[in-house]
């Protein structure tokens, strides 16, 4: 049964597992930044770079997470070294490292729009980006529940331990009620934060115009 006492410890777990979906997706936007903004500019560049960075950016957006992570999970040796130095990754930094070609080429295809922006003169336009880069983050937020596959001790992972635990179905449904309340309130506040920068750059965008307007009217 689903008592007070276990509510209480359930919930501290909860969110160190939620943390943890956090830093997943903090490590996979930071490489999917650095990756993505050079498939951007090389796409941009045209050429033969510009055809590579573009079939990489395709494949990127098709490859399937759970895929990419169990690759990397059966690829990488368990006893990798680097200099005599153990490099094999740890179990979150494998879900990590597979959520990259989204994070990749998502930043890829947004990253290209916004640099068309300020070659077009438009740097509030350019500044759409972030607003999409924060969307992006809170979709790798729920994308690294993948983790509970292999063993990572995150939100998801803490939910589905607590409820083998719980013999009786009502108790089951309150956990995961629980589970979804935290989750969503967390991710709906992301999201709201996402429109609430994309309202106020599209303000000042319609504000720039106007004033470009009628500068141009005074002439």
């Amino acid at each position: 049964m689903l008592t007070g006492q276990n509510f209480a410890g359930f919930i501290p777990e909860l969110l160190a597992g939620m943390l943890v979906n956090f830093e997943i997706a903090a490590i996979a936007l930071a490489f999917g930044l650095a990756l993505g903004a050079l498939l951007a500019s090389m796409r941009l560049g045209g050429g033969v770079a510009g055809a590579i960075a573009t079939a990489s950016i395709g494949l990127m957006r098709a490859a399937p997470t759970f895929v990419v992570m169990f690759f990397l999970l059966n690829i990488i040796p368990r006893n990798a070294t680097l200099f005599g130095a153990g490099v094999t990754p740890s179990a979150m930094m494998i879900v990590a490292l597979s959520l990259v070609p989204y994070a990749a080429a998502y930043v890829a295809d947004n990253g290209a729009e916004a640099l068309k922006q300020l070659r077009a003169g438009s740097p509030l336009g350019a500044l759409q980006l972030l607003p999409n880069i924060t969307r992006a983050f809170f979709v790798l937020v729920m994308s690294s529940s993948a983790g509970a596959a292999i063993g990572v001790t995150e939100g998801i992972a803490v939910i589905l331990r607590e409820a083998v635990l719980l013999p009786a179905l009502g108790d089951k449904l309150v956990l995961f009620a629980i589970g979804i309340l935290f989750f969503g309130v967390t991710l709906q506040a992301g999201f709201a934060l996402v429109r609430l920068l994309q309202d106020r750059l599209g303000r000042r965008a319609m504000h720039s115009q106007d004033n470009g307007a009628g500068e141009n009217d005074t002439r």
